[in-house]
């Protein structure tokens, strides 16, 4: 008679031996490259003439490399992403020796966004155009001579996931940053989305025509519960509406428009992600995500989080516990939240999550 002990003793065993054969199995994608700001820069500020810079501790306090310029305590959520696909940290491009790496590339940089001048009254940053830029040089121009044929190159590409994050910058650094900036000046809310959106989508377009297929579109973040933002205007509750309402319009034409781009490109898949939702929901009922604050950061700032991390100076012990990590990013717990769900949860990216894109 087998006992109980023999069959724990074996399911142990057969669950040993799936965990084996999925890391032996390689990663779900060839590359994972990155597009964004700062919310997912990691490292290439570093080498910019620019204040919008986290290459100092408390940054990567919880993070297994240490400080990398990377604007939060540990991991940001295409970190997470990556590690979830069986890849390694795509290394930022300004910062790494890339002319041989295939397994993806980072080109995002704090402070800039969707519009070539945003972000540029605190020095130099990687516009959109620039990112675009630079994948074309790295990727189109320089890997194919690390493959056996075009054919083999052109399917590697295809399968590869290009992600982004960005726009956020246009809104809190740009549209409501007046002095520096005319725009809200220039452009009602709507009209400024409809500004935004279509810049976004011939950056996308023409990474398209370059060969890619594997799209995956972050929304803009619920910007009015920022600490930067929400303890500088009048309201009631942990966010200002008014902010967050700005932003929602970008979203919804961001919804429409990675819709009409799968159904008028062959072959592609463009993924909306929802972060905004799950954020606010993170923030606005902390205990279901395990959170105990959202409001303030974990880090000491000044100027209510206007101003980054003080450097040197001890962060709060429990981060995990945190939605923010300085006036503006999230900690690394937010990102597994954000990476995880989209990973696996049609709900949060659609029409389809990352562990369904990659075997289409």
């Amino acid at each position: 008679m087998v006992s109980v002990f023999s069959v724990f003793l074996l399911l142990v065993s057969r669950l040993q031996t799936r965990v084996v054969c999925s890391s032996s199995s390689g990663p779900l994608a060839p590359a994972l490259y990155i597009f964004g700001d700062s919310l997912v820069d990691s490292g290439n500020n570093n080498q910019l003439p620019t204040l919008a810079r986290a290459n100092f501790l408390p940054y990567g306090s919880n993070f297994s490399g240490g400080v990398t310029g990377r604007f939060t305590n540990g991991r940001t959520v295409f970190d997470v992403l990556a590690e979830l696909l069986g890849l390694p940290y795509p290394p930022p491009y300004l910062s790494s020796r890339t002319s041989r790496v295939i397994t993806g590339l980072n080109f995002a940089s704090g402070a800039c966004g969707i519009i070539p001048e945003t972000g540029n009254f605190v020095g130099i940053c990687l516009t959109l155009d620039d990112q675009v830029r630079l994948f074309e040089r790295a990727v189109l121009n320089d890997l194919p001579t690390l493959f056996n044929s075009s054919d083999e190159f052109s399917s590697y590409l295809a399968k590869s996931i290009l992600a982004f994050s960005i726009g956020n910058n246009d809104y809190i650094l740009n549209y409501l940053n007046p002095t520096f900036y005319n725009t809200s000046e220039t452009y009602e809310p709507q009209p400024f989305a409809k500004l935004l959106v279509p810049m976004l989508s011939q950056r996308l377009e023409r990474l398209y025509n370059g060969g890619a297929r594997k799209f995956v579109v972050f929304e803009l973040g619920p910007i009015g519960c920022i600490p930067a933002i929400a303890k500088k205007s009048k309201h009631d509750g942990p966010c200002d509406e008014e902010s967050n309402l700005l932003v929602s319009y970008f979203n919804q034409m961001l919804q429409s428009m990675l819709e009409n781009m799968t159904s008028s490109l062959a072959g592609s898949m463009f993924v909306l992600g929802r972060a905004n939702s799950l954020a606010y929901d993170a923030i606005i009922n902390p205990s279901i995500h395990g959170l105990t604050e959202t409001r303030k950061p974990c880090c000491t700032t000044v100027l209510d989080g206007i101003l980054p991390c003080i450097p040197l100076l001890t962060p709060c012990p429990n981060a995990d516990k945190y939605f923010f990590w300085d006036g503006y990013h999230f900690t690394d717990v937010i990102s597994w939240l954000l990476a995880s769900r989209c990973f696996n949860d049609t709900k949060v990216c659609s029409p389809v999550n990352i562990q369904d894109l990659v075997h289409i």
